[in-house]
């Protein structure tokens, strides 16, 4: 009876059955062609973070079993098999699709930390977020599994709705920094290495942690901030910095006369340019009183080492000082805070 059931079936069907596979083989055909091809792009460069390349990794995730379970979805659709079969089909065709979607999920996430945003750190966190998606998507997975196999999922994804809330609220803090530490390193606004200042504290980036970002100050301790706090602050990257604008007060005794005024900024304007990488903006008289005339002098330091910069700004003072004791003109005050106000 079975028999002349299936040979009854197979008359009626014969055309949508013929049609049903060659569209099936099409299909597994293009999705082969689609793997082999993205196959090929990882082994072109197997650690590539372009949308090419992480594309070409989903593609070549791309499951056999899957492919003939939507050929055989496909034939089902033409053929019109018995309700039974079809139904077992598509249950298979869905979970199939189901975790199939999961790896292709995870395909997408970047497999690579850049090197100079942290090292180890980093690629940790980078592992966590993968675990906590991965448990996502085939957590979704399983329940539209459960779901085609005819189980009521609801209580189900209301359990692990309060549960996900739970523990969020639970772990807010822990989750905030470690997402914090992951847009540093993709947005990064300072990676190690780099000299930043924030509020009033100035250091060079030695670690950017899951939790914290240390810094060297300049006095030598460490600085440890957490990275919600430091992101919410205005940071100064000063390794990005094209040139140092430096300010110089300086207070000139000696005769007080339009050629000892033109005798500083003319010694000014030799002795910047001598050290490399400084540039003279002004030397301006700003005041002038009974024992001094007061001067500003501004100037750009592409350096961008502290200990540079100073020795550059010494090298200048000490050139000012050849070049004025043959007008017997002394610096008498030189700081780099302003003199006091010198009366008229």
């Amino acid at each position: 009876m079975g028999i002349q059931q299936a040979s009854l079936w197979l008359e009626h069907n014969r055309d949508g059955l013929l049609l049903g596979l060659a569209v099936g083989i099409g299909l597994v055909a293009v999705m082969l062609i689609l793997r082999g091809y993205g196959r090929a792009l990882v082994a072109r460069d197997p650690h590539g973070l372009s949308w090419r390349m992480v594309i070409g990794q989903v593609l070549a995730k791309t499951s056999v079993v899957f492919m003939v379970l939507a050929a055989a979805d496909v034939v089902a659709t033409y053929a019109e098999p018995p309700h039974p079969v079809a139904h077992l089909i598509h249950i298979g065709f869905v979970i199939a699709f189901a975790l199939q979607g999961a790896v292709w999920g995870l395909g997408l996430i970047g497999r690579r930390v850049a090197e100079e945003s942290g090292g180890g750190a980093l690629a940790n966190a980078m592992a966590i977020i993968r675990v906590l998606v991965s448990v996502a998507l085939f957590a979704i997975a399983g329940v539209l599994i459960l779901g085609n196999l005819g189980v009521n999922v609801t209580a189900l994804v209301a359990g692990l709705g309060i549960g996900g809330i739970a523990i969020g609220l639970a772990a807010q803090g822990i989750f905030s920094d470690l997402f914090a530490a992951l847009s540093i390193l993709f947005d990064k606004p300072f990676k190690r290495g780099d000299i930043i200042r924030y509020d009033n504290s100035t250091g060079t980036v030695e670690r950017i942690g899951l939790k914290t970002t240390r810094l060297r100050s300049l006095t030598g301790e460490q600085l440890i901030m957490a990275n919600t706090k430091l992101l919410e602050r205005e940071i100064h990257n000063l390794a990005e910095a094209k040139a140092r604008r430096i300010t110089i007060h300086l207070a000139v005794g000696g005769a007080s006369s339009a050629q000892a005024i033109d005798a500083v900024i003319d010694a000014a304007a030799k002795a910047v340019p001598t050290q490399k990488g400084c540039k003279l903006v002004r030397c301006a008289l700003s005041g002038a009183g009974a024992g001094a005339l007061a001067y500003d002098l501004v100037y750009d330091d592409s350096a961008i080492d502290n200990d540079r910069i100073a020795t550059n700004r010494s090298a200048i003072l000490r050139s000012l000082i050849e070049a004025l004791s043959p007008h017997e003109l002394v610096l008498a005050r030189a700081s780099d805070q302003p003199p006091a106000p010198l009366p008229f």
